[in-house]
């Protein structure tokens, strides 16, 4: 298994508005397409940070994690699932455009 941990620094102003559009259209059409772990938003809680400080960005404000067999599956099925009309008409929606979206990481990590 392989999983593929996806973490945005999305435009705090809009994160209200970020997290209805996330809720109502992105997280259901995601479940039905990917094998979605999980998607998760920062909370009111601090983050905790040890060692060297974080850049201006500070933390992510959104997390979720994709579960794939292998990188060539995810390579072959990620690009579909997101250049689909479906998406593509969902995506339109995102608070503010694509610009809201400060950074974006993909990092892969596979269990012990």
């Amino acid at each position: 298994m392989l999983f593929e941990i996806r973490n945005y620094h999305f435009n705090p102003d809009l994160f209200d508005e970020y997290k209805e559009w996330a809720r109502t259209r992105a997280t259901p059409y995601l479940h039905a397409n990917l094998d979605l772990v999980g998607f998760w938003v920062k909370s009111d809680i601090e983050s905790e940070v040890n060692g060297r400080p974080l850049d201006e960005l500070g933390s992510a404000n959104v997390t979720w994690i994709i579960r794939w067999e292998n990188i060539e599956q995810r390579n072959a099925q990620f690009p579909q699932v997101l250049s689909s009309p479906e998406w593509n008409e969902i995506f339109s929606h995102v608070p503010g455009g694509p610009q809201s979206y400060l950074r974006t990481e993909a990092k892969f990590s596979t269990e012990l």
